[in-house]
């Protein structure tokens, strides 16, 4: 009867768009066209680089860790310390944006994690990303930067903790069915040596190939001039630099594109890395043949991509729903969609609870790709955001979005998918006001 009932909603959510929506209107034209025009950003930046390798990692922990390590390590009866540890500190390992975690969460979930280490991993895996703090410090402030890496670490473990004490006694009835299952499950022969190797290849594919561009230019102009600085914005017509002198920040400048020559990198490691990333995720990818051919039976590699597409089939199509929806209503950054840049900018501004409430929920709806919410940030406290509100917007923003939540909805259910969403919320509304009254 439930199922009915959703069927018969969707039908009539259909009727009801077809219907009053003014198609024809330049604004709903327009945030049409943006919902699949992020659509196809997404496609190009996110699913061949971070979606599939996250979906290969999570069938592989389904198949190759067994129930009764991951419960051991990050169970109920886990010793706090070691599994919100790990758990909280994931993010600078993995740089990936809200919906990569996705199957990663997953994975670990299913295979009998509890939810409040779950809930740790799955707030921490976009939020505290070691590249993207830097970036916030470089360019929206030292004190941003740091209260959000401070903010980011407490609000995993905060998370983690509360979810567990409100779900306890659930969690024990789903882990303890867990353990009775990992108890007849059939016993892996395979050194641990060898799974660890495997599963740390994997992480390298995931991480070289999404490895960020470098934030520090050097751009060389047609009239000879050499300034240095970072990016803010580039468009088919201007580049956007904040421009640095000796390490003293000069101030914004926007160059023509056909006054520029050349743009080059910075030389760093960090720049040598970006420059060869394919070239390292290649032979991370030759080294996974390999000890798929020496450690792995047919039927194993059988059955983790059994298990992989599982959850690709699970997951991806309520991403590419809620990437729509998204761009239907935002649309991409800097660009306009049914709901008005102008207006978000104008309800954020201050530090009041209602703009860091504002700003909290714009950003739990909002997707970002990895690193685009710095620039985006940058452009609206440039229009009056508060410091607050911009806190806030950062600490919700990374580790949530319209998507991903239509996905820890099929992982976790509603009922625990609206108390995550609104502890995230939450939180990040009262420590942004608490930054903007002491800031």
């Amino acid at each position: 009867m439930k199922k009915e009932i959703k069927i018969f909603i969707l039908f009539l959510g259909i009727f009801l768009a077809a219907y009053f929506v003014p198609w024809d209107t330049d604004r709903v034209k327009q945030a049409l066209l943006e919902s699949f025009l992020m659509l196809q950003d997404y496609a190009r930046e996110h699913i061949l680089l971070c979606l599939v390798p996250a979906f290969f990692i999570a069938g592989a922990i389904g198949v190759f860790v067994s129930s009764q390590s991951v419960i051991k390590y990050f169970g109920p009866s886990a010793k706090k310390i070691l599994s919100y540890g790990v758990a909280s500190v994931s993010g600078s390992i993995l740089a990936v944006c809200s919906c990569t975690v996705l199957p990663l969460f997953a994975g670990i979930y299913k295979n009998g994690a509890g939810i409040g280490p779950a809930t740790t991993f799955l707030y921490a895996g976009p939020a505290i990303n070691v590249l993207a703090i830097i970036l916030t410090a470089r360019i929206l402030g030292l004190e941003l930067g740091v209260a959000r890496a401070v903010g980011a670490v407490l609000f995993s473990i905060v998370i983690g903790l509360l979810m567990h004490l409100i779900f306890s006694k659930e969690e024990k009835k789903r882990v303890a069915s867990a353990q009775s299952f990992a108890i007849v499950e059939e016993e892996k022969v395979r050194a641990l040596w060898k799974t660890a190797l495997y599963f740390a290849v994997m992480v390298g594919i995931l991480v070289f190939a999404n490895w960020g561009k470098p934030a520090d230019l050097v751009v060389t102009l047609e009239d000879g001039r050499v300034l240095s600085g970072t990016r803010v914005e580039q468009t088919s017509e201007t580049v956007t630099l904040k421009v640095y002198s000796k390490e003293q920040e000069v101030g914004q400048m926007s160059i023509p594109v056909a006054a520029v020559k050349k743009i080059e990198y910075v030389p760093s490691l960090y720049t040598s890395i970006y420059k060869v990333k394919f070239f390292i995720a290649a032979a991370f990818f030759a080294v996974l043949i390999v000890l798929l051919f020496l450690w792995f039976s047919r039927g194993e590699v059988k059955e983790w991509f059994g298990t992989t597409w599982g959850f690709a089939k699970q997951i991806f199509p309520l991403l590419l729903a809620g990437v729509l929806v998204a761009g239907f209503l935002l649309g991409r950054p800097h660009y306009e969609a049914l709901i008005p840049s102008d207006w978000v900018s104008s309800v954020v501004g201050g530090n009041s609870l209602l703009s860091n409430l504002i700003a909290s929920v714009i950003g739990a709806f909002m997707y970002f790709a990895t690193l685009t919410e710095v620039p985006i940030l940058q452009g609206l406290m440039g229009s009056g955001m508060g410091k607050g509100p911009a806190l806030a917007l950062l600490l919700s923003g990374p580790a949530l979005s319209l998507p991903s939540m239509l996905v820890i909805r099929s992982v976790l259910g509603t009922k625990k998918t609206i108390v995550f969403v609104g502890l995230v919320v939450i939180l990040s509304t009262v420590v942004g006001w608490l930054y903007g009254t002491l800031f």
